[in-house]
């Protein structure tokens, strides 16, 4: 039964690196593995209650990720909706390439951790094809957005779905996460952002921004903006207060925003209120990926289970040993392998409080080292697909770069926990 269930996944993996080639999304490959593992679980056990008992447990878990996620794109999609995300582009002016640049990483760095570092890679994504018309120079800033929203969500608890997977759990709480990994993230971002001032130069035309009809006006749109900004800053603050859950307080910031779009479009007509409704939002957002969570953490909760991950982690303790440098090996697999599932493994591998130094150094591996590879991470894949960024362009020019921010900021993030035990804090 175990090694069927082991197959099982692994073949399931395979599909799901080879999702462009094969043309079958991951999300279907997900949910399948995630309920056949399950499916043999349940057919080869001597006690089938204890198999739905344990299902139901972990389905608990699962969904406080899920609406949470469902949540959180629903408020960013409601902003886009409103031309919320035009409050950056309308700030843009320079044409100086390495300021643009600058400009262009510190607002996905600092919007990253705002929102999450897959939306924020969109939507700057979007920003630079409309500032850079010279497809060269588009990629480099491409490819630096993808380290910015990476090193961004992780230092945020709703930045990033590993964060957020941490948090949601009780393994980190959101002032650790702040304080412990801000400056290792930060470094992680800056370095190659330093390093890329080599190639970037010269200067760019200024385009005129893109006029568009019958959208909301200039005080709905900053006021959308700046709600949506505020009800997912709430959110840790809720928590805090209400020892509830996160995804009770992303829930209560969505229905903020619901009716206050009610109101500020109660005197439009039907159609043109339906564009900026909520139930429009929510037909937007990206449920294959939230599905793809869904299955993929299923199937790795069977693994746990069965008691495949508990040995898996044993054998990593007795090979690697040291802890640091069994988190950054995870963090590089997670450029190969998502970081969701490589997270959710080491979750259900290892049993260390909460804030533990473990799961800090969890936390900045598996949000920063999918950066290395364009296909290790969300906001990565997301890029590729909206500019046709190749594979092995991205690995030529721009992985390097990750890797040295990656390595980089986790020697700083190792010198800044010798500090702070030095001075107890």
């Amino acid at each position: 039964m175990i090694l069927s269930i082991v197959i099982l996944f692994i073949v399931g993996y395979l599909v799901i690196t080879l999702e462009h080639n094969l043309q079958i999304n991951k999300a279907g490959t997900a949910l399948l593995s995630g309920v056949l593992c399950w499916a043999i679980f349940a057919l080869f056990s001597k006690e089938s209650g204890q198999v739905i008992s344990a299902l139901n447990h972990h389905l608990a878990e699962i969904s406080e990720i899920v609406f949470f996620l469902l949540g959180a794109m629903t408020i960013v999609e409601l902003i886009d909706a409103h031309d919320g995300f035009d409050f950056i582009t309308e700030k843009i002016k320079t044409t100086n390439k390495r300021l643009l640049l600058i400009i262009i990483s510190v607002i996905t760095f600092l919007l990253s951790a705002v929102l999450d570092n897959l939306t924020t890679a969109i939507v700057m994504a979007t920003v630079v094809r409309k500032l850079i018309p010279d497809k060269t120079d588009r990629y480099y800033f491409l490819g630096l957005i993808i380290i910015a929203a990476n090193a961004g969500g992780c230092f945020s608890p709703i930045g990033d779905v590993t964060t957020t997977m941490l948090w949601v759990a009780n393994k980190l709480s959101p002032a650790t996460i702040l304080s412990r990994l801000a400056i290792p993230s930060t470094v992680c971002m800056l370095v190659p952002l330093a390093l890329s001032m080599i190639k970037i130069k010269g200067h760019i035309p200024v385009l005129e921004t893109e006029q568009r009809v019958n959208r909301v006006s200039a005080k709905e749109k900053n006021m959308m903006f700046l709600l949506g900004l505020a009800v997912l800053l709430f959110v840790p603050i809720f928590k805090t207060m209400t020892h509830l859950p996160p995804y009770m307080g992303i829930l209560f910031g969505l229905g903020v925003m619901w009716i206050v779009t009610e109101l500020l479009h109660k005197r439009k007509d039907e159609q043109e209120k339906g564009q900026f409704s909520v139930v429009n939002a929510i037909t937007k957002t990206d449920v294959p990926s939230v599905l793809f969570f869904t299955g993929i953490l299923l199937a790795v909760a069977c693994l746990q289970e069965i008691g495949v991950l508990s040995h898996i982690g044993s054998q990593l303790n007795q090979y690697l040993g040291n802890l640091k440098l069994i988190s950054a090996v995870i963090g590089l697999l997670s450029a190969v392998v998502d970081n969701v599932p490589l997270l959710a493994a080491s979750m259900a591998m290892y049993d260390f409080p909460t804030d533990d130094t473990f799961w800090q150094m969890m936390a900045y591996c598996t949000g920063t080292g999918g950066s290395c590879l364009i296909i290790g991470s969300a906001a990565g894949v997301a890029v590729m697909g909206i500019e046709s960024i190749s594979f092995s362009w991205y690995f030529k020019n721009i992985s390097w770069l990750a890797v040295v921010g990656y390595f980089t900021g986790f020697f700083i993030y190792i010198l800044q926990h010798q500090i702070l035990n030095q001075w107890n804090l």
